[in-house]
């Protein structure tokens, strides 16, 4: 599993100019089942993104088509860790030390 912390890297005007074609980019990938969480920092300044994916060069791949990331107003901090417990609703998603 991975938390994905974006940072803001431009002002909000221009992550707003942004923000249709990210929110589209979220939308496809919840449908892929490969985002679970996300929403904006308080104080707005960036976002975070709970995510599932193989590895972590799948997830930088998907990072690097962020509409946020091409239009360069935001950078991404990738953590990945091993979800050894979870509410029941992310169940499927639990792991087990290697």
């Amino acid at each position: 599993m991975f938390v994905l912390e974006l940072f803001y890297t431009a002002p909000l005007e221009a992550v707003d100019a942004v923000l249709p074609s990210h929110v589209a980019w979220l939308d496809e990938l919840y449908e892929r089942g490969v985002f679970l969480a996300s929403g904006r920092k308080e104080p707005r300044d960036g976002g975070v993104i709970i995510a599932v994916a193989e590895d972590r060069a799948r997830i930088e791949a998907i990072t690097a088509g962020d509409p946020f990331v091409r239009a360069g107003v935001c950078a991404y901090r990738v953590t990945e860790f091993v979800a050894t417990k979870t509410a029941p609703a992310l169940a499927p998603y639990r792991e087990t030390l290697a």
